[in-house]
């Protein structure tokens, strides 16, 4: 079967994995209601196309934090690649770098900052949850410099894990032949490596339930990488993230993972972006499949989008071919959602070119 779009993944990466690897890739926290909401919010935007526009040329390069990349599509951070494929996160990294975009690297990734770096040049950021000891949090923070990453994304909305009721089921384990490759090695200092449930539940339950905006500021005391707040939600936190020192900041409820019930982040995204007052630039993940909805996030105020589930699900099936189509095939999306919009580059996206549910009925009349 000829894959055609994002979405088409999925069922096929549910055939192909373990019930359990497929269910901590797909489910979210509780009644999964956030979940569906995340793709559902897409759906109640419209479009507001302009016609008879020299669409020859079109222009999808941006920048972010100051590097150029070829589309504001990037790859969010998702843990345990190597569940989904052999070559996990090394796959994932070539496909990043051949699209000539960003990718996020997880903390809790089954290969190693340094061994991704070994994949070639390419734009990478890392990921970081905050552990109760500090010492380990600045271990990580320095291998992620030496190994050439450019930016630390610090995920702020976890200060215990959310309840995923399919791993609860499960009895999720990372499998015994893979481990948290960023954690092997490492003087873990105080913490007790005498819990015999496996290093990564033992890494998730050192996450520090403490973590407060004193933490920003100390993050960037100990690294000169520019810091994005990942988990914003509301106008106060991102006002807040600036206060703090924050270079960007994701809007993310965690792929639906943490807080059930919470607004899907494209609902979030126009609150934020008006905080932010254009200060630092606002991105967003969560339930992005389209390009059209690349186009939507961008017409209310994202500098870009981050996905997470369909590089996964496309690694399960075809490996670093897989995560390069989805690349692709949202890129090629995107051109053509610009092209029939009658936008030529990302600075003509405008507000104007959407309508969301809680506009006025009649947009014409706010023009």
């Amino acid at each position: 079967m000829e894959i055609t779009n994002v979405e088409e993944y999925e069922p096929l990466a549910k055939q192909r994995l373990p019930k359990m690897v497929y269910d901590y890739y797909a489910s979210g926290a509780e009644d999964q209601w956030t979940l569906r909401e995340n793709r559902n919010s897409f759906a109640r935007i419209q479009f507001r196309p302009r016609i008879l526009i020299d669409v020859t040329s079109i222009d999808m390069s941006t920048t972010v934090l100051g590097y150029k990349i070829s589309m504001p599509i990037m790859v969010a951070p998702t843990a345990m690649q190597k569940m989904a494929h052999p070559e996990g996160e090394y796959a994932t990294a070539r496909a990043a770098a051949s699209a000539n975009t960003a990718m996020v690297l997880s903390s809790w990734a089954t290969s190693s900052v340094e061994e991704v770096a070994s994949t070639g040049p390419g734009l990478r950021f890392f990921q970081l949850y905050v552990y109760k000891d500090r010492n380990v949090v600045a271990q990580l923070v320095r291998r992620a410099e030496r190994a050439g990453f450019k930016a630390i994304a610090l995920t702020v909305d976890t200060p215990r894990l959310g309840r995923r009721e399919a791993d609860i089921k499960n009895r999720f384990t990372l499998p015994p032949h893979l481990t948290l490759k960023n954690f092997e090695g490492l003087d873990l200092g105080k913490m007790d490596k005498s819990n015999d449930s496996g290093l990564a539940s033992y890494v998730a339950g050192q996450i520090d339930r403490s973590l407060s905006w004193k933490d920003v500021q100390w993050l960037q005391t100990i690294t000169k990488l520019p810091i994005l707040v990942k988990g914003v939600m509301t106008a106060e936190d991102a006002r807040l993230s600036i206060q703090h020192g924050a270079a960007g900041i994701i809007v993310s409820n965690h792929g639906a993972r943490q807080l059930d019930y919470v607004p899907a982040t494209i609902s979030c995204l126009e609150e934020v972006v008006k905080a932010a007052q254009g200060r630092i630039p606002v991105f967003l993940d969560g339930g992005v499949r389209r390009g059209t909805d690349v186009f939507k996030a961008l017409a209310l105020g994202a500098s870009g989008i981050f996905i997470g589930r369909p590089v996964v699900f496309s690694l399960a099936v075809q490996g670093e071919a897989g995560v390069r189509n989805v690349l692709q095939m949202l890129r090629d999306e995107f051109e053509l959602t610009m092209a029939l919009a009658g936008c030529r580059s990302l600075k003509e996206i405008t507000r104007k070119h959407i309508v969301t549910d809680y506009d006025s009925p009649h947009p014409v009349a706010r023009l």
